[in-house]
């Protein structure tokens, strides 16, 4: 009897492993099978990241090649109303992935607007891996990338450029065709860097402008004293809300259980209301 219970306790040993070599193509335990597997996933990522890196180069190094006269002004113009170098400047257009604006704003009919923000954006620590969670292996970093100013929110500075005509720009005329303007959003405080911007920027230009192309007189015509008038005029309304909303009712929290549990009855509820 003891010699059948060993024989069968032999058994049982040997078809288990034979069950596990079944499932899973190998007589090791599932403990090493996950380890090399979790390997052989990181090694996959990691090429991933080689060829994305690799390809990414590429599109730099073909970006590269096409900076002209054009792309040098608008990148000079960048340096100095940001404050960055013009290497950091040209550095990150780059390496946007929005780059083919540009190309569209030289276009004759193309964009007539494109803007830059400089600003806090979440970058992904360079140790951290695809699969990371994204909050714990990210950190606010400055940025310059280029935007048309709808999907992202703006809360550091715009550098916007404008066109004036839809003739193409060239490198002889890009000068007189696009024109630059620097718009600050402290703190996210939109309100009052567009008052900033009008009050001090926009308006004492305007006032101090001579040619009004076809108008005559300057500004001694009605037609812009009036519209002088009108900036003024938002300028102050626009200033009056901010103070507003600055001021506004701050609600504080009240204990009302004190309150609440004196009622008894549909007629103490009543009386309270």
């Amino acid at each position: 009897t003891e010699s059948k219970h060993r024989r069968c306790g032999g058994d049982l040993k040997t078809k288990s492993a034979e069950l596990g070599s079944a499932v899973t193509g190998s007589p090791l335990t599932a403990v090493p099978l996950a380890s090399t597997s979790v390997k052989k996933s990181i090694v996959l990522s990691s090429e991933t990241r080689k060829e994305l890196a690799k390809q990414a180069k590429v599109t730099k190094e073909e970006r590269r090649a096409q900076i002209d006269e054009r792309h040098k002004y608008l990148i000079s113009r960048l340096a100095d109303g940001i404050g960055l170098s013009e290497q950091q400047v040209k550095e990150a257009i780059i390496s946007d992935d929005k780059f083919q604006l540009i190309e569209q704003l030289f276009a004759p009919s193309g964009l007539k607007k494109l803007l830059f923000f400089y600003q806090d954006v979440l970058q992904p620590k360079s140790n951290a891996s695809l699969r990371s969670d994204v909050s714990t292996n990210s950190l606010l970093q400055k940025k310059l990338f280029i935007t048309m100013g709808s999907t992202e929110n703006f809360t550091g500075t715009c550098a916007f450029f404008l066109r004036t005509s839809d003739k193409v720009v060239t490198a002889s005329n890009v000068s007189q065709e696009v024109n630059l303007g620097v718009f600050e959003c402290t703190d996210g405080n939109i309100l009052q860097g567009l008052e900033f911007f009008l009050s001090q920027i926009m308006i004492p230009a305007l006032k101090s402008q001579q040619n009004w192309g076809a108008v005559k007189e300057g500004l001694k015509n009605s037609q812009i004293q009036d519209f002088l008038y009108s900036v003024d005029k938002f300028v102050a309304t626009l200033s009056s809300s901010r103070q507003n909303i600055e001021d506004k009712i701050q609600l504080t929290e009240v204990d009302i259980d004190i309150y609440v549990s004196n009622l008894q009855n549909p007629s103490d509820y009543i009386t309270a209301g």
